[in-house]
């Protein structure tokens, strides 16, 4: 009896430390349509981070890639003040699957293989999405969800971010 109670210890213990594997995540990000004389599109950065606050892994950063008159994007990249702190400042910009251009109003996702999350473990995650806009405000919006498990979760911002999703599947 001893040693099948040893025996499972031993398994659940492996199973919580270990990778989740085989599945997708999905983060859904509708940027809503703000009136106003001069509009900017919104800088966005979405990262997974611990409950303690440490960044995991950056997702997407969308920022103006092209050079105009008064040069590219990087130089805005640290208005996204807590993405920036946290993980953005480390990072070399730009990163193949993870930076894109400014996307206008309307929802957009971001899809991310569960191959590329191969090494997280299972557990509780916050996904962080930010948004800062030139001329604008910048907002934060934090959704809790667990990886390892299929399920789904939803917050919404007031003014930079509209609803946020995220959707963990099998």
């Amino acid at each position: 009896m001893r040693k099948l109670s040893l025996a499972l210890s031993a398994a659940a213990l492996s199973t919580a430390a270990a990778p989740a594997i085989a599945a997708d995540l999905t983060v859904s990000v509708e940027i809503p349509r703000v009136s106003g004389a001069s509009y900017h599109r919104p800088y966005v950065a979405v990262w997974i981070e611990r409950p303690d606050n440490t960044a995991v892994r950056t997702l997407a950063v969308w920022y103006q890639q092209t050079a105009n008159a008064e040069g590219d994007g990087k130089d805005w990249l640290k208005d996204m003040r807590t993405w920036w702190r946290r993980a953005g400042r480390a990072m070399t910009l730009p990163v193949d699957g993870v930076s894109s251009a400014t996307k206008a109003p309307g929802r957009h996702a971001v899809t991310v293989p569960g191959a590329r999350l191969s090494n997280l473990p299972a557990g509780d995650y916050i996904m962080v999405v930010e948004a800062a806009r030139e001329l604008g405000g910048r907002e934060v919006v934090r959704v809790p969800f667990r990886w390892g498990a299929a399920n789904t979760a939803r917050a919404a911002g007031s003014t930079e971010l509209g609803a946020v999703s995220v959707a963990v599947t099998r």
